[in-house]
């Protein structure tokens, strides 16, 4: 069997790795004259680690992330501990798998070498999907005047996807009212010991703070979400000014400000996030989609990666328990549509969440623990690797 995947970002690398695993050829088309993934930090939970595992990937992933030991929220102003738990080996203890926080780039940059070595993965670069036909028995898509054919096609193309518009039409999004700023600090320029080895969430009112170690702790990744309205982009490229972000998390705790204050210039980005709902459907016929190209997820539960991650599994798992193609892609996305939908409502949620204030914080403080435990439970636990058997 003959999969061809559009984008070679971390859904499509991985989808490809798992099928090549199970047998199958693969041909993933890139657009970008290479592969790189751009943003800076990303959490993998036990979830999707179980895959890259699987994939053989664990020692290239240990030399290039970093482990936390734990995830915490603090308190913006006085930096008081709301809620804390612990990663690490407790972590490995109860799910098998680690907890790693690692770059972006780092991430597909082990992706990408061990697809280079699949003898079943061709790679393209420069290479755009401009238009695909199903003929039924088989699938055909158009990239830059040349054409391909295989048994199936994916949709790996992220938030603005051609292969999703070209079967459901453009959709449109609803800004959030958040924008997210992004920047990553060398962790040299810091006292030594400043940053504890945790994932803390700074929490308060109509905004929050993200920080943790990536690149083998020689960097912070900081994600910061501010409440505004007036700058709707949509680009992980856009630059933002340093004057812009301190002044928005003016009166914060000095820890924030340090951060701010030694962040790198050149790493500094913001985004306007913009919601989509799940999706009903996601493919049809040959074509299926995987990633953010079906479930884009706020960046509010850190799971959008692992989503992706899931997904490229559970296919390769519903194709080898299936011969016949379009039941092979139905019963993927059966098993994945209420999942992902999940972690798409439960995002939009924490959004709301992270930014309470008053007596409403208050009482999100005093419920977060137990709250934050089942929560965690659910996701951790579960195996895409098992899940076209067991589903």
């Amino acid at each position: 069997m003959k999969t061809l995947i559009a984008g070679g970002g971390i859904g499509g690398i991985t989808a490809a790795l798992c099928l090549a695993k199970s047998g199958h050829s693969v041909e993933v088309f890139e657009q970008a004259p290479e592969f790189g993934e751009i943003g800076a930090g990303i959490q993998l939970s036990p979830n999707c680690s179980r895959v890259l595992h699987y994939l053989g990937l664990e020692q290239a992933l240990k030399r290039c992330a970093f482990l936390p030991e734990g995830t915490e929220f603090r308190d913006w102003k006085n930096g008081r501990v709301i809620s804390a738990r612990p990663l690490g080996d407790t972590v490995v203890s109860q799910y098998g798998n680690p907890y790693y926080h690692i770059h972006r780039g780092d991430l597909l940059r082990v992706l990408v070498d061990a697809a280079t070595s699949q003898s079943g993965i061709r790679l393209h670069t420069n290479t755009r999907v401009t238009g695909h036909v199903d003929h039924g028995d088989s699938i055909e898509v158009q990239t830059n005047g040349s054409s391909h054919t295989g048994d199936l096609l994916v949709g790996a193309d992220g938030i603005h996807s051609v292969i999703r518009a070209g079967i459901w039409g453009e959709a449109r999004p609803t800004f959030t009212g958040n924008v997210a700023w992004r920047a990553l600090v060398p962790t040299d320029r810091l006292p030594e010991g400043a940053v504890r080895p945790m994932s803390t969430a700074w929490w308060g009112p109509h905004k929050h703070f993200v920080h943790y170690y990536v690149r083998g702790g020689t960097l912070i990744n900081c994600v910061c979400v501010v409440e505004k309205e007036g700058w709707e982009v949509e680009s992980w490229t856009e630059p933002g000014e340093y004057d812009e972000l301190k002044s928005d998390f003016r009166g914060w705790h000095q820890d924030i400000q340090m951060l701010i204050d030694n962040a790198d210039r050149d790493s500094l980005f913001k985004w306007a996030l913009f919601d989509r709902p799940p999706m009903p459907a996601w493919g049809q016929g040959r074509i299926t989609l995987l990633g953010d190209a079906c479930h884009p997820t706020l960046p509010f539960m850190a799971q959008g990666a692992a989503m992706a991650i899931e997904d490229g599994a559970v296919l390769a798992g519903c194709l080898d328990r299936n011969e016949e193609v379009t039941a092979a892609l139905k019963r993927y996305e059966d098993l994945r549509r209420d999942r992902t939908a999940g972690i798409q409502r439960g995002s939009r949620r924490n959004a709301t969440m992270f930014h309470l204030s008053g007596i409403k914080a208050w009482l999100r403080n005093r419920a977060v623990g137990s709250a934050s435990g089942r929560a965690m439970e659910g996701l951790f636990a579960y195996d895409a690797l098992k899940a076209a058997e067991n589903g």
